[in-house]
């Protein structure tokens, strides 16, 4: 799910592993979906190109929370923990390393390898730990930011210039604490910051330990414009690398390209040059066989994988993914603040033939989604679905949903649904909701739009009333925190991943027990409380799990496919091909 907000994302008060907004399907503007036939050459053993339907367009992915941004720069910025096999939070010990020390307070310690520079020479030290910090703890204000929980929690590490150690201290302990710290994506040069704002790295040290915004006010414009790209990158002095890659060309609409970082300090990426080629979905699999393209992570659907499965020397992989489709109400500007409309919406979406018609056809073994916060492939799933509440909405209830409308005097009530364009499977899914609920009395309304996911675009001002979009995010508990937390101010730089501005005292009290619950033991109970929260406030309409796909050429090796959001590429720098 992702928009990172929002492409985040797939922005609200989470961890670094916070939920990622996944376009699941876009393809962007017509300026960026060029065809496979207009982006370059076919790939070669020296270079590895992998397509992808968005176009990268933020070097700075906490700001821009979209999914394609954090796969982009998985091995371009590193951090002190990754999402590695199987989704698994794992050290990443290239980087530096991290060790908690007490747990009253909880208090972990960091240290960034002695050999670690940016690629354009600079230490990487206490400077980027207190932009991470300043930036993500909430607690200076102006940063834009898929999140704030967890780092909330932490008191401004203390190092000085040049100081590879620091300290997260905690108020209180919490549950996550080994992904709090900054991950993969996550450590940006905090030196391109500064000195674009004009400060020396001693003033932005002391501005950042004694919180304060109006003397960091040009770092803060920086850190949520200076790194957002549009029409190609300018000036690549501002987007070193951390990491085996670093950023070497962009073309706008059609390819980012990144090549081996001759400051890295570790192993040497297996292949020289990966690219990240921008094609629609309709034509990856076209793309794949001509071998224009050695991989592509394309939205699932039975056409297309019975396409891949009947091409010679591919392989084609499916499977769970940290990913789900689901509805969401408008509470800040649209009708549906009342609950007896959301309740009578919910009874006539037809949920069972959503998953019937578009998504068993691709995999058998899919199900209606029943919580939001715990998907069917978890152990724990039994436990917090039974007894949401979702029973209630099983089937739709064309005379229920009717009663509901015409009590309230909104028979023939507007809703316009709100989606990224062009998704077929999205236009699909609206026209199936219209089919049931125009039988009700509503009157809905597809309202996809090609820019609804970006910046002052329909999910950012909450011009829909109901969003349909996914999310994509990980098993950490505290992921997705933000999105059902209250929001301080419901507007586009306030909200966070709470789109729609839900509140509730009760949700904001269980999200904040969990959060600081330890024994991993007691999650479940904890969630299947919120979940019936969630349910009797209709606060959101979860659908289905996305299954994930992926196909590549046979000779490409060490493709380990990932269900959480760091995607195929979190080991992008062992990639190889056999010739």
């Amino acid at each position: 799910m992702t928009h990172r907000r929002r492409l985040g994302t797939f922005l609200t008060a989470v961890t670094a592993g916070a939920l990622l907004l996944s376009a699941c399907g876009q393809s962007g503007n017509e300026a960026s979906k060029p065809t496979a036939s207009n982006t370059g050459g076919a790939a070669s053993g020296q270079t590895i190109t992998y397509a992808g339907e968005q176009e990268f367009n933020s070097y700075n992915s906490i700001a821009v929370n979209n999914l394609v941004n954090s796969t982009a720069m998985q091995r371009v910025l590193l951090g002190f923990w990754y999402y590695g096999e199987k989704g698994v939070v794992t050290p990443d010990k290239d980087f530096g390393t991290y060790t908690k020390t007490s747990d009253d307070p909880l208090t972990v310690e960091y240290e960034f390898n002695a050999k670690g520079v940016w690629s354009d020479g600079n230490p990487i030290d206490c400077d980027d730990a207190l932009l991470y910090w300043a930036a993500k703890s909430g607690k200076i204000k102006g940063f834009q930011v898929d999140g704030t929980t967890g780092v909330e929690l932490v008191k401004a590490p203390a190092c000085k210039a040049g100081e590879k150690k620091f300290t997260f201290e905690y108020s209180e302990p919490f549950a996550d604490w080994e992904s709090n710290g900054p991950g993969a994506a996550d450590v940006l040069p905090a030196h391109v910051a500064y000195k674009a704002a004009g400060m020396s790295e001693a003033d932005f040290i002391a501005a950042v330990q004694a919180a304060d915004a109006k003397k960091l006010e040009a770092v803060i414009k920086f850190y949520n414009e200076g790194w957002v790209i549009e029409g190609g990158i300018k000036d690549m002095s501002l987007f070193p690398a951390s990491g085996p890659y670093k950023i070497s060309a962009m073309e706008p609409g059609q390819s980012l390209t990144l090549s081996t970082n001759d400051k890295w300090w570790g192993a040497k990426p297996a292949t020289p040059t990966v690219v990240m080629r921008v094609i629609s979905q309709e034509e990856q699999a076209q793309a794949l066989q001509n071998r224009e393209v050695n991989l592509i992570e394309p939205q699932p659907n039975p056409d297309l994988l019975a396409q891949l499965e009947g091409m010679q020397g591919v392989t084609v992989k499916t499977g769970d993914a940290y990913t789900y489709e689901h509805l969401d109400f408008n509470f800040d500007s649209s009708e549906f603040k009342d609950k007896t409309l959301r309740e009578a919406f919910a009874k006539c979406v037809p949920r069972q033939l959503i998953v019937d018609n578009l998504i068993k056809p691709l995999a058998p073994q899919a199900q209606v989604l029943q919580v939001r916060n715990t998907l069917p492939f978890e152990a724990s799933y039994a436990t917090v679905s039974q007894g949401s509440g979702s029973e209630a909405y099983a089937q739709p209830d064309i005379e229920g949903a009717k009663a509901l409308l015409e009590k309230a005097g909104k028979v023939g009530m507007e809703v316009k649904i709100g989606h990224n364009l062009p998704n077929p499977r999205r236009t699909q899914e609206v026209q199936l909701i219209a089919d049931s609920c125009n039988k009700a009395g509503f009157k809905i309304t597809d309202a996809g739009d090609e820019k609804f996911f970006e910046a002052g675009g329909p999910l950012a001002t909450n011009t829909y009333d109901v969003a349909l979009f996914a999310w994509t995010g990980s098993a950490e508990v505290s992921g997705w925190s933000s999105t059902y937390t209250t929001v301080k101010e419901c507007s586009e730089a306030g909200k966070e991943n709470n789109n729609g501005c839900y509140s509730s005292k009760e949700t904001d009290d269980l999200i904040k027990k969990l959060n600081a619950e330890i024994d991993k033991t007691k999650h479940p109970a904890i969630i299947a409380q919120i979940e019936k929260v969630l349910w009797q406030d209709l606060a959101t309409i979860p659908l289905f799990a996305h299954p994930n796909m992926l196909a590549w050429d046979e000779k490409l090796q060490n493709i380990v496919p990932n269900p959480a959001q760091s995607s195929v590429t979190w080991n992008m720098d062992k990639w190889a091909l056999a010739q």
